[in-house]
């Protein structure tokens, strides 16, 4: 390895897959190799859908067998989902997926002792039905729930396993719908309002803070040679891709985290926490170096995800090639509507969205994927643009980051409905922010501004121009009714 060279690995699960990928960082470099990836497959059992986290644990010690000698680990995944510990620090089941059925009707419940505007006033965050608040809600009442001692987020159930520490990440802690953005801690009030113990939690953690040292046990089956640190980064793989973002000092953006969700937004130094904003259902979570990532959640490549399985897998590249020729515009959907949420049939439900209102129904899977993508584009086009209204935040340039970056249909349509230049960077965007956070508190990287220097320089870019005027983007807008 050069001198001046480390070795950073990044734990990296997504919604439908986990990966190791190893960040080799100097001065004025930075590589990215994966050394392993697996599937993250939930399966229904008798009592909902659950997470296999186990089959993802065996996913990351062979992630880390593969990667070789590193100088720290972190561990970064989704949101919201958690694992219960009993007394002696032993997992009380599987954690519950966040698509299962067990939250519906429950935030009213909630509601009903802080009403919804009370709520968002205190926490910022947007309402979504599998928000932790309401799992814990919805858990209360189960002997499970009654056994525990503990509540770890998934990646700090990782991250403990790991390491035999336990610790809460700020950035990922703060999805929960239970912490106060302007203080950057646990929202004391909310809690004991609505009686949740915050006792459960362990201590908070910031992105760069240690979070202990691979077991003995860990070192064995890896074959690694200790000691190893782990560092607590950006937990939240949002939180790790947004500190990805490669923003030149001074530019006014906003990103788009592309995935099985779109998290479309503003980085801002403060929360904002109007009924405005509550209204349009934007979510303020936190980020590095005191910001806030002010965003929308729009349900993303899941929707293409879900066709793809139905259909059996084809080729995806050809699939886009074929969409790339259907007329722009001819049918959409609402891609921020919950009817999509759920697995299965998703092409019959799009089909059916385009007839209840009124569209030709897409009847080609060329056609449904053309629908989906100028979907998610006009979803991309609304959050950016209420964004910039409620923050009072303009913008002159739109960063995408993640796995929408290998479509360039998805890239180009989003330029053209937003009316602003796209930049395409990193597509493991969350792996590219958990390494270079680990090189941060190591040393090799300054603050977030020097971070995104060392980016723009290293990563290669793509830039999409927008085509035409927005005129027939507004007209689908109208269509929905979605303006």
């Amino acid at each position: 390895m050069s001198a001046g060279v480390k070795s950073y690995a990044a734990v990296d699960l997504g919604a439908s897959s986990g990966r190791v990928i190893v960040g080799r960082v100097g001065p004025d470099s930075v590589q990215l190799s994966e050394a392993h990836r697996f599937p993250n497959r939930p399966v229904r059992v008798p009592e909902g859908l659950r997470w296999d986290v186990l089959a993802l644990y065996g996913g990351v010690l062979d992630g880390l067998r593969a990667a070789g000698r590193v100088d720290s680990v972190g561990v970064d995944g989704w949101a919201v989902d958690y694992g219960l510990l009993d007394a002696d620090g032993a997992l009380l089941g599987n954690p519950v997926h966040y698509r299962d059925a067990r939250t519906e009707g429950v935030a009213e419940k909630v509601w009903a002792t802080v009403p919804a505007a009370e709520l968002y006033a205190a926490t910022g965050i947007q309402y979504a039905p599998f928000n932790t608040l309401y799992q814990l809600t919805a858990a209360r009442s189960t002997a499970q729930f009654a056994r525990a001692r503990r509540v770890l987020l998934v990646p700090d159930l990782l991250t403990y396993w790991l390491t035999g520490e336990q610790g809460t990440e700020l950035t990922n802690a703060s999805t929960t719908q239970l912490i106060d953005p302007r203080t950057r801690d646990w929202s004391y009030e909310v809690a004991g309002r609505l009686g949740v113990d915050l006792g459960l939690f362990a201590p908070l953690r910031q992105p760069g803070d240690p979070a202990g040292t691979l077991r003995p046990e860990v070192l064995a089956e890896t074959g690694l040679s200790g000691p190893v640190p782990v560092t607590a980064v950006g937990s939240h793989d949002t939180a790790s891709a947004v500190a990805a973002v490669p923003a030149a000092a001074g530019e006014r953006f906003a990103y788009i985290c592309t995935g099985t969700w779109s998290l479309a937004g503003l980085e801002l130094p403060a929360p904002v926490l109007t009924e405005e904003s509550r209204a349009a259902n934007f979510t303020n979570e936190l980020g590095l170096d005191g910001t806030v990532r002010y965003l929308r959640n729009i349900m993303g490549l899941w929707l293409l995800q879900e066709c793809v399985r139905a259909w059996g897998e084809p080729d995806l590249g050809v699939l886009l090639r074929q969409a790339a020729t259907v007329p722009t515009l001819r049918s959409v959907v609402d891609a921020g509507d919950g009817a999509f949420l759920a697995p299965g049939r998703m092409p019959e439900r799009i089909a059916q969205a385009c007839r209840a209102s009124g569209q030709p129904v897409p009847g080609t899977r060329a056609e449904i994927t053309r629908c989906i993508l100028d979907s998610l584009a006009l979803a991309h086009r609304r959050a950016v643009l209420a964004a910039q209204r409620l923050a009072d935040h303009p913008v002159d340039v739109v960063h995408l980051v993640g796995g929408g970056t290998r479509n360039a249909l998805l890239c180009q349509l989003t330029a053209d409905a937003c009316g602003l230049p796209v930049v395409a960077g990193a597509t493991e965007a969350a792996a590219l922010g958990n390494v270079l956070v680990q090189a941060r508190a190591h040393g090799l990287v300054g603050d977030l501004a020097a971070l995104r220097r060392l980016l723009t320089r290293t990563q290669p870019l793509t830039r999409y121009t927008p085509r035409g005027d927005t005129g027939r983007w507004r007209a689908a807008e109208d269509r929905l009714g979605t303006r």
